[in-house]
């Protein structure tokens, strides 16, 4: 029996998609040229259902790509549900320092995806831009940053992230960085508070 293209998943091919995305981003973030071999073995699917669901390379790593953007886009309303304005967009530069390292650690293999004469185009960055927008308006809303400051700001006021490497100790460092440029984002806040009286 066949199954039209668009039909969805059922949930036992559900998790072997998701387990194969699992297992290939961490494989190929260690190395950029791991075998689909190997990657469809540790998933503990065949090789047939792992064709079914990524037929090259280029198809599998991009895949991962776009799903870990959209976690890290989808994050942001769940965040603002959770805290205030200024704390969700705090926790959202984790996520976005984590997407970041899946970027620096795929880099090859998307270099690598994307090069081919006549194949994939990266993805835009747009579900992120949006989901920045969002964390941004909310806290104008609340008077919780200064005002005026765009996505392209807050990701051009990150941008060290992308100097990091997933092999180095690199979560410290990312929440010194961030936290700085959250003070910075605060300066100047019209909703933030003056100083403290003198004693």
């Amino acid at each position: 029996m066949r199954y039209k293209k668009d039909a969805p998943l059922r949930s036992d091919a559900q998790r072997n998609r998701e387990r194969i995305l699992e297992i290939a981003l961490a494989e190929l973030t260690l190395r950029s040229d791991a075998p689909l071999s190997a990657i469809a073995r540790k998933a503990g699917v065949g090789q047939g259902t792992f064709y079914r669901n990524f037929p090259n390379r280029e198809a599998l790593v991009l895949e991962i790509y776009r799903h870990e953007m959209r976690q890290v886009a989808d994050s942001a309303a769940r965040l603002l549900e959770q805290l205030p304005p200024d704390q969700a967009l705090r926790a959202w530069m984790d996520r976005l320092a984590e997407f970041a390292m899946t970027k620096a650690g795929l880099a090859d293999a998307i270099r690598l995806a994307t090069s081919t004469p006549g194949g994939p185009a990266k993805p835009a960055n747009t579900p992120v831009t949006d989901a920045a927008e969002l964390l941004l308006r909310a806290n104008d809303a609340v008077g919780a940053i200064r005002p005026g400051m765009t996505p392209d700001d807050l990701i051009l006021a990150i941008g060290g992230l992308w100097q990091l490497t997933p092999a180095d100790d690199w979560r410290p460092r990312a929440a010194r960085l961030l936290d700085l440029v959250m003070d910075g984002l605060r300066a100047g806040a019209p909703g933030a508070a003056g100083p403290a009286p003198s004693p």
